[in-house]
């Protein structure tokens, strides 16, 4: 029988991508404080790319330890533009911020996959999509967040390309799930490596 599978994450979009591909998955939220590891990412001098790859196998761990038969999913995603990284806006206030700074930028999403048993790694995987945002007004920005509503605090840069955040960008390079937070190809691929999905 196939090991159970557990999505370390209270992410609506990441279980929802799993199911949609025919998984059976229960979501557990891992208790990992992201603030500290991003801060000692930084005194370390790691990048925002293994940065993510830090967080993704330290949630999947934190939960394995406590379901050692299953086979746990841990994920992440960093914001970066040149040095600066960027986390979920706290407020409508803080979308605002970082849609001002992102404008005419470009930026990249560093996306995390890991997947640990008992509190080991059995693999880990890191993807980047490259996304140009365009030049916009103010007026814009505030039609926009009113009609996103509060959604826009949900996820790192204050937009989801699959709504109406596809109207802030110029371009977009990579793969759609990595920009929704979640490498599947190559977790599905692990998977059927693993024995869990028929090959």
């Amino acid at each position: 029988m196939a090991s159970p599978l557990i999505l370390a994450s209270g992410s609506r979009t990441r279980l929802a991508l799993l199911a949609a591909a025919g998984l059976s998955v229960t979501a557990i939220a891992a208790a990992v404080d992201e603030d500290a590891v991003k801060s000692q990412g930084r005194a370390d001098g790691q990048d925002a790319a293994a940065v993510a790859l830090i967080l993704a196998e330290a949630k999947a761990k934190a939960v394995s330890k406590d379901y050692a038969e299953a086979l746990v999913i841990g994920a992440d995603q960093m914001l970066a533009c040149h040095a600066q990284w960027f986390d979920k806006p706290a407020d409508r206030s803080q979308a605002r911020q970082q849609l001002l700074a992102l404008a005419g930028q470009t930026h990249r999403l560093l996306t995390a996959v890991a997947v640990c048993r008992g509190g080991e790694t059995l693999w880990r995987h890191g993807a980047v999509a490259t996304l140009t945002m365009r030049s916009f007004t103010e007026a814009f920005i505030d039609d926009y967040l009113t009609r996103a509503g509060d959604a826009v605090m949900s996820s790192v840069g204050a937009y989801q390309l699959e709504g109406l955040g596809i109207q802030l960008f110029d371009s977009i390079e990579g793969d759609h799930f990595t920009i929704l937070g979640l490498p599947l190809l190559p977790l599905l691929a692990f998977l059927r490596q693993a024995k869990v999905l028929m090959s």
